[in-house]
């Protein structure tokens, strides 16, 4: 099945190419060649303002700047998202983002009186590629993946992709260059086996 996959890098340093970028390059790679669709979106290039309100989320508008990216979300069918682990979580300029593209109206149905809203990203599935200082074994286990598992139940899922999978690159800093060569090779061969 053609699949149409947005990859979307999370780095918020777009001054240097980092190894989530040679991540998203071999993914990339590895899909064209399975012949599906590809389209790219680097947020650190993006120019957006934060949300400060509850009333910008439910009913202001979303910047001009990120219209083509809600676009590229509507138009995939499997979204992947790359960032280092900061902090514990994801950098905040992504979270930033994400609250900017899946508000009310887009990625969620707009409901009064307290209902629950209606999950508008269904038929999406999600792979989630996170590099890290630490060993991958001591934040999945230790730490429960806890700031991961927030993205995948409370912004994925919260607004219908599903299933969503991960891969989680541990002690990047001591990564030998056949290390890095083996985890580029796997990101090609996962995207052109199908997850």
């Amino acid at each position: 099945m053609d699949k149409r996959i947005l990859l979307m890098q999370g780095h918020p340093d777009a001054g240097a190419p980092h190894l989530g970028h040679a991540l998203l390059e071999a993914y990339a790679d590895g899909a064209r060649g399975a012949g599906h669709s590809v389209r790219t979106l680097d947020v650190a290039r993006l120019d957006f303002p934060l949300l400060r309100s509850k009333a910008d989320w439910d009913s202001g508008t979303v910047p001009p700047s990120l219209a083509a990216a809600q676009a590229d979300i509507a138009w995939a069918n499997h979204l992947v998202i790359f960032f280092p682990l900061w902090l514990g979580g994801m950098p905040a300029l992504l979270k930033g983002f994400l609250e900017q593209v899946a508000r009310p109206g887009f990625a969620l149905s707009r409901v009064a009186d307290g209902g629950l809203p209606q999950k508008l990203l269904h038929g999406r599935s999600a792979r989630v590629v996170v590099t890290m200082g630490m060993p991958s074994l001591v934040y999945r286990w230790y730490f429960r993946a806890h700031s991961l598992k927030a993205l995948e139940r409370n912004i994925l899922g919260f607004v219908g992709i599903a299933p969503i999978h991960e891969t989680l690159i541990g002690s990047v800093e001591g990564l030998s260059a056949p290390e890095r060569e083996r985890w580029l090779h796997k990101l090609v061969r996962l995207r052109a086996s199908g997850g």
